[in-house]
């Protein structure tokens, strides 16, 4: 049955990802916290956050790389959570079934954001399709500019300091 509408009217907007993120966080974080956990933990963690007007604590999965001692994550920018790490924070990591604490940093370079974004696309090729910006056979993007707009409109969080909780 189709619904009533007028001549022009327009259908609804299909969910936003936000919305669709509130549906499948859930899972994936089952997921991760359970023994099957490798099937996705090698580019996705949990990372816990504190309000600091609030105090509440938020867990949710990202994406993330791996360069020596620091954890780098991206987010978009129109997400609030990274505000809670300006100026670094106290955060919890939970990666490849063990948890650390840590401390985030949410940096605002979109020079770095670029860089993180492309080892991300390098290290995750199936990423390329999610972000639209594809890789030529030498790792670099096929329109750098794409690059660029891309990383304009994420932030980078730097993860670092780890040290393991007890279980």
């Amino acid at each position: 049955m189709k619904p009533n509408r007028t001549k022009g009217e327009t259908r609804p907007a299909p969910a936003s990802t936000w919305q669709w993120q509130r549906l499948y966080n859930p899972f994936v974080i089952a997921l991760l916290r359970s023994p099957l956990h490798r099937l996705f933990d090698a580019h996705t963690l949990l990372l816990t956050v504190t309000g600091r007007r609030s105090g509440k604590s938020y867990t949710f999965p990202v994406s993330y790389v791996r360069e020596g001692e620091a954890i780098w994550v991206i987010s978009q920018r129109d997400r609030s959570w990274w505000k809670n790490l300006r100026g670094a924070a106290p955060v919890v990591v939970f990666v490849q079934g063990y948890t650390w604490q840590a401390r985030g940093e949410a940096l605002s370079d979109s020079h770095m954001a670029a860089a993180i974004l492309l080892q991300l696309l390098q290290s995750v090729p199936a990423y390329q399709r999610l972000l639209h910006l594809q890789l030529d056979a030498t790792g670099k993007p096929e329109d750098p500019e794409a690059l660029n707009r891309l990383a304009e409109k994420h932030i980078v969080v730097r993860i670092r300091e780890l040290a393991e909780l007890a279980a």
